[in-house]
């Protein structure tokens, strides 16, 4: 029997986002990249999509599962997507920078990015 605590929360908000990303990535890429104004994929876009949303997202949920079964597992599972993670978020701030423009949905996905970083972390 799997026993969850307080301090498990952080990884299991984290593993639900990865999840939900990756089953919609898989499901229907094109609303992944209409959130981003690409409104038409072909069919390599669509695996590109597939591959970069869908596999990571699925992956890294099932990593953050095997942190909650696999103690020895969690603290290097928790820090290295934290730091994904982060990575995501220091590119959308890179990309600011040089643009000096930001549109609500990769605003958005900046703070959830921050925000999971941080829960991550803690969870570690």
């Amino acid at each position: 029997m799997i026993r969850l605590s307080l301090h498990d929360l952080p990884i299991l908000i984290a593993l639900a986002g990865f999840a939900l990303m990756g089953v919609g990535a898989l499901a229907a890429p094109t609303s992944v990249t209409r959130q981003f104004g690409i409104q038409d994929l072909t069919p390599a876009g669509r695996n590109e999509v597939r591959a970069v949303y869908g596999g990571f997202g699925i992956t890294m949920a099932i990593m953050l599962a095997a942190a909650l079964l696999a103690a020895p597992l969690r603290t290097g599972v928790c820090l290295t997507l934290a730091a994904a993670l982060a990575g995501m978020a220091g590119g959308r701030l890179f990309s600011f920078l040089i643009d000096r423009k930001i549109g609500r949905a990769p605003l958005f996905y900046f703070g959830i990015e921050v925000v999971l970083a941080g829960l991550l972390l803690f969870g570690a």
